[in-house]
């Protein structure tokens, strides 16, 4: 089924408030949830609405918290996110970066014990759009472990997400958003609900093999989703566990969390003009981008892109014509909706 944007984003703010979230915390996780699925990563979407509120319900993600300031100067801040959603705890810890490179043109916040942080481009972007340039390094410290390192068979790291973003005056940034492993869970998640295949070379089974069920990475024993690239994709998910692990205070991957998922998160911002001048530093990158995407494609039709480019063109189109549900999400969805004693309204194109 196809439902507009906003019929849909109302529906998930009117589950979360429900569920127990104040109207303004409601509306900020379904806009990031939402959003996520208009720019095509649903397994940060909607997808999560069960879990999120099923982790409400259990205490394992709170509602209305504030972030608290464990460390502070000029540069750097240390906050925790007392277990508060993502969406919230997340966006204080922005824009207390955002404020403070502004007054001393870098810095770095680190955020640890924040619930679910949502789809990780959503943190550079916000940057981007005050002018920033962002580095952003995620770990979850317990229940989150789900990769293999490599040459090994078990689950030890968590997906690790990678996010930068550079700000394009007039244009939508350049935007990073990767994790140090093949496939996010939650897209494992939606080929099992749309009885798909996952891509070949992204998950092994118990044993070790690899294969495209997936149904294999959460049987029992479960399988284990492989870093990129080998070796290289292993050590960024080192480092990414490194820094917002046990630098944040939050912890690396501990199984002796495994009862609840908390991200912790570290973030470095750049004012671009304490470095050189906007001007000279927007005439290089739109040159580079220029000559970046004048290389002869491999195929009589092809595009080069820089990161972000699919996403907004995905945003473009489901904005248009809706966002796709699968049957099983759907599901889940109502499922969602019945544990907090809401009515599914009927829902359609416009």
């Amino acid at each position: 089924m196809q439902i507009p944007f906003a019929q849909l984003q109302s529906l998930i703010a009117s589950l979360f408030q429900a569920a127990g979230c104040s109207t303004a915390e409601a509306e900020r996780i379904a806009e990031h949830l939402v959003e996520a699925n208009l720019v095509g990563h649903d397994s940060h979407g909607v997808i999560r609405t069960l879990p999120y509120i099923q982790w409400l319900k259990a205490g394992k993600v709170l509602a209305g918290r504030r972030i608290q300031i464990a460390f502070e100067n000029e540069s750097i801040a240390v906050v925790d996110g007392q277990f508060g959603f993502g969406q919230t705890v997340g966006q204080q810890a922005m824009e207390r970066g955002i404020a403070m490179a502004a007054k001393s043109g870098v810095a770095v916040v680190a955020l640890r014990n924040a619930g679910h942080l949502g789809r990780i481009g959503a943190w550079p972007q916000m940057a981007a759009q005050a002018g920033l340039l962002s580095l952003h390094f995620v770990n979850t410290s317990g229940a989150g472990i789900l990769v293999a390192p490599f040459g090994g068979n078990d689950r030890r790291l968590s997906a690790n997400p990678i996010a930068a973003g550079v700000p394009r005056p007039g244009k939508p940034p350049i935007l990073l958003d990767m994790s140090a492993c093949t496939i996010a869970e939650g897209k494992i998640r939606v080929a099992l609900n749309r009885g798909t295949p996952v891509p070949g070379n992204c998950i092994i089974d118990s044993s070790g093999r690899p294969t495209t069920d997936p149904k294999a990475f959460y049987a029992d024993p479960p399988g284990a989703i492989l870093p990129i690239a080998g070796h290289k994709g292993y050590g960024l998910a080192v480092l990414c566990e490194v820094l917002a692990g046990a630098l944040t205070g939050g912890g690396c991957s501990n199984p002796a969390n495994a009862g609840r998922l908390a991200n912790g998160m570290l973030s470095i911002f750049f004012e671009i003009a304490r470095f050189q001048p906007d001007s000279a530093f927007s005439a290089e990158l739109e040159r580079f981008i220029e000559w970046v995407k004048s290389a002869q494609t491999t195929s009589a039709n092809g595009e080069i892109l820089m990161p972000g480019e699919i996403e907004e063109r995905t945003k473009v189109q489901r904005l248009r014509h809706g966002i796709d549900l699968d049957a099983a999400t759907w599901s889940q969805i109502a499922e969602a909706a019945a544990s907090v004693h809401v009515s599914l309204p009927r829902l359609g194109s416009d």
